[in-house]
């Protein structure tokens, strides 16, 4: 472990460990430490299971509610001294002068800026953030968190005396201590409109600050003199949202919540807008004498003075003979006024405020004043072209079952139920938003589970009945999730041709088509290696049609946090793109704890976003699709057999008799819906109770998480690679075919975080040893196969840095395992529990699960 970072562990643990001692007494700061110890024993083959089993078992529930606290609060620290070193290094690379990898500037030096130049004009980067119910912490912890880091960040600032330097130590305590005091679990269950204000920390904290350094980092790597001269770079970030919008399978999300969804983001833009647009103005004292404005900066004053001679008469006392100033002071008290709805001074759109910028901008560059116009000016110029008044656009998904009961209701003679009228109410409220934001901040309809492309029509039929002649603009997304839906996807396309809305749609926008794909589900019914090529060859077909059929095709890619839901390292995902299918356009979803992982830190996001902006250039770029397409050619055959293999196996496993009873029986799934960790249900409620159709992908991965067992990020893949005989064959595809190494690599990481001896205590709770045999057997061979065709002689050998992490919690994860493995077993086994056994044995799994999934860094 690095100094630095282990000296953060060191102190963080040690104020934690003060803090428990005075809290809980010295005696629970020995027990926490006697567990510690056993767990690193037992890493060690020094320590047995069995009694470290037995020393969790000796203790009283309460008393090991306190140390599963513990615990948690630990990985919490740990997590952030994790942060704090990978901000310390990446302000190191960046002080060496040279070019950063996986950079704006690396994509320049790579391609050349001509050629980068050139893709910029299209280039459209779009993460959507979502609220799927994978962020573990409440926002009171994430908070808390917070704050610890900023004093954790004052603590270490070099040249520090020692007075400041104990009053940094003292807050340090005095906020690791609030923490302690936090409760971890939450009382209530979260609304939707809750879950928007939480990301709103995001947009607040981080996005809006760090958009604009993305691209100035861009257009310093495109030309000299960035900041001197009108900008190389123009903005290509553009966010999209759906909490508040998504109601598959949430009830909660209502047509009003959509409507306050909206009109929070707005809050905050504007908030955000008017008050960069003050910082500027305050910061803008070039007098008249030196820095003379243009005649129609001037006339612009004049029309300001005759709308508003009162307002404009008291900036020009505030700033005699300096009219840059005054004009975009006018310009933030106007933005201020729209946030107000102040209807006499408010701008009308986005458009309108940035005329106002650039006719500063504009002025202040003819005079001279270069670096003022192409400054900070133009970050607010570029924030807003980003976010505009709406900061994300709000798209609404829902299930083409609820639209297709919808439009049988409203074809039919009888009474309207009140969830058709709802979807209803739905697109009035889409049509509302484009009334006061325009089309950009709401138009695409996402429709999951999409069969054919009557699924569309219905969706644009819908709108009819709604509002007749007046329905909004509508982009309507067909979301391909199931094996079968994407080998479908190209005749849905075909069909959506033929309506009659979407030919219409095609003349206004340039015929530009979006279509998701859902690696979850497709991940959950086929297995992680059997998804990954169907997917794969789905994207090929959908980029081929397009080209047949003169459409610019987007292809929304609906990835998890969690391996087995899609997840990993972004820009890796973006170069396994088959060729052609990127274009310079990379949609995204940001899921739940991924949210605070990559926009937490403004460091760490801006570092994100130039990675993937990186990666979707380079994908773009023909050099790199040619080479692509050479070893896709190469390898099919052989992805096709480990696929077909792969998939046999996991279906025989998931698809057995008594799998999904079993499954409830081995891990906390049941239990999860009490961490309210979102508003939407764990389940569909379209199909039976029982079935693992009906589960979402998200308790499903996030329940395997915490058995140690992982399952979802790798079984079957061994069976896949089994099949194919040739090792030096599948060790070429690994080196030569960005997908399949994308693969491996996010199976072999899938593995580290999987401990095989705490897994089988979790498979044999369930009373069938041939399913608990059968996952085992199929995870040695998995790791045996991955690391014969990596070459690695361990997992991770060759990521450092996610090894040392791995390797610094799994201990710690350990000790909460066994404590949940206690709470579980009492719970699966103990007929004769009171209610309050069963509510304190409930905590203490509860408990556990927010520990594991704290210490593991993913969820689901």
């Amino acid at each position: 472990m690095p100094d630095e970072l282990r000296r953060d562990v060191r102190l963080l643990g040690a104020l934690l460990g003060q803090v428990i001692a005075e809290q809980g007494g010295p005696d629970l700061l020995e027990d926490v430490e006697r567990l510690r110890k056993a767990v690193i024993g037992a890493r060690r083959r020094e320590v047995a299971f069995d009694e470290v089993a037995a020393m969790v078992g000796e203790w009283d529930i309460d008393r090991a509610v306190q140390i599963a606290r513990a615990f948690t609060c630990y990985f919490h620290l740990a997590n952030l001294a994790e942060e704090h070193y990978r901000i310390l290094t990446l302000r190191e690379r960046d002080a060496d002068g040279g070019v950063q990898r996986e950079s704006m500037a690396s994509a320049v030096l790579d391609l050349g800026a001509e050629r980068v130049a050139q893709l910029v004009g299209g280039l459209e980067l779009h993460p959507v953030l979502t609220a799927h119910p994978t962020e573990a912490r409440r926002r009171a912890v994430v908070t808390a968190i917070q704050r610890i880091s900023h004093q954790l960040a004052e603590y270490n600032t070099p040249g520090r005396g020692s007075t400041e330097q104990d009053e940094s130590k003292r807050r340090l305590l005095e906020e690791i201590d609030l923490l302690w005091r936090t409760a971890q679990l939450r009382n209530t269950k979260l609304d939707p409109l809750d879950e928007v204000r939480t990301a709103m920390a995001a947009f607040d904290e981080t996005l809006f600050r760090v958009v604009p350094q993305v691209y100035r980092s861009l257009d310093s790597a495109l030309g000299d003199g960035s900041g001197t001269r009108p900008p190389l770079a123009r903005s290509f970030i553009r966010y999209g949202s759906w909490i508040g919008g998504d109601r598959d399978g949430n009830p909660n999300v209502t047509a009003k919540v959509t409507r306050e969804a909206l009109l929070i983001q707005a809050e905050h833009v504007l908030t955000a807008l008017e008050t960069a647009a003050t910082r500027i103005a305050r910061t803008l004292t070039a007098a008249a004498q030196f820095t003379s404005p243009s005649s129609e900066l001037l006339g612009a004053i004049k029309a300001a003075t005759d709308a508003s001679p009162d307002l404009v008469s008291e900036l020009a006392t505030r700033s005699p003979s300096e009219p840059h100033r005054q004009w975009l002071l006018y310009v933030a008290a106007r933005i201020g006024a729209t946030n107000r709805r102040d209807l006499d001074l408010a701008y009308r759109s986005p458009e309108d405020l940035l005329a106002d910028l650039r006719l500063a901008q504009d002025s202040l560059a003819k005079t001279g004043a270069v670096r003022q116009a192409y400054g900070e000016l133009q970050h607010l110029i570029w924030q807003v072209e980003t976010f505009g008044f709406h900061l994300a656009e709000l798209e609404v998904r829902q299930h083409s079952q609820v639209h297709a009961a919808a439009l049988e209701e409203l074809s039919g003679e009888g009474p309207v139920s009140e969830r058709t009228d709802e979807v209803l109410a739905t697109i009035r409220t889409i049509a509302w938003i484009q009334e006061r934001f325009g089309v950009t901040a709401c138009s695409r309809y996402v429709v999951s589970f999409t069969r054919s492309a009557h699924d569309i029509a219905t969706v644009h039929e819908l709108a009819r009945h709604a509002l007749g002649d007046r329905a909004p603009v509508l982009d309507v997304v067909p979301l391909f999730e199931s094996g079968q839906d994407l080998d479908n996807s190209v005749e849905v396309l075909t069909g959506m041709l033929e309506i009659p809305q979407v030919q219409k749609r095609l003349e206004s926008n340039d015929r530009r088509i979006e279509v998701m794909l859902g690696y979850s589900d497709s991940a959950k019914e086929l297995g992680p290696a059997a998804a990954t090529m169907k997917l794969y060859e789905a994207q090929e077909r959908l980029t081929a049609w397009a080209a047949a059929n003169d459409v610019k095709l987007r292809l929304f890619h609906g990835r998890g946090g969690a391996l087995g839901r899609g997840g990993g390292p972004a820009n890796r995902a973006v170069l396994a793109q088959p060729p052609g299918s990127v274009a310079g356009r990379f949609k995204v979803t940001e899921q739940g704890e991924v949210i605070f992982a990559r926009y937490g830190h403004q460091a760490i996001a801006r570092r994100h976003m130039e990675q993937v902006a990186n990666a979707v250039l380079l994908a773009s770029s023909p050099s790199v699709g040619q080479s692509t397409a050479a070893a896709a050619d190469r390898f099919r055959g052989l992805a096709h057999r480990v696929a077909a293999a792969s998939e046999q196996a996991y279906r025989g496993l998931t698809e057995a008799p008594g799998f999904p009873e079993w499954f409830a029986l081995v891990s906390p799934l049941e239990e999860i819906g009490s961490l309210r960790l979102g508003s939407r249900p764990a389940r569909r409620g379209l199909g039976a109770p029982r079935s693992l159709d009906d589960l979402r992908a998200i308790p499903w991965v996030f329940a395997w998480a915490q058995t140690r067992v992982n399952l979802p990020g790798w079984y079957g893949l061994g069976s896949g690679l089994e099949a194919v005989a040739e090792l030096d064959e599948l060790q070429a595809a690994y080196r030569e075919w960005p997908l399949f190494s994308s693969l491996l690599d996010n199976v072999e990481m899938s593995l580290a975080k999987t401990d095989r001896s705490i897994a089988k205590r979790y498979l044999l709770l369930g009373g069938r040893p041939d399913f608990a045999e059968q996952v085992l057997e199929e995870y040695d061979r998995t790791r045996d196969l991955v690391l014969r065709v990596t070459g690695h002689t361990r997992l991770l050998e060759d990521r450092r840095v996610l090894s040392r992490a791995v390797q610094l919690r799994d201990p710690y994860v350990d000790a909460l395992s066994h404590l949940q493995l206690r709470a579980l077993t009492a719970l699966r086994t103990t007929e004769d529990l009171s209610e309050h056994e069963r509510e304190r044995l409930s905590t203490l799994l509860l408990l556990s699960v927010n520990g594991v999934a704290a210490g593991l860094q993913n969820t689901g």
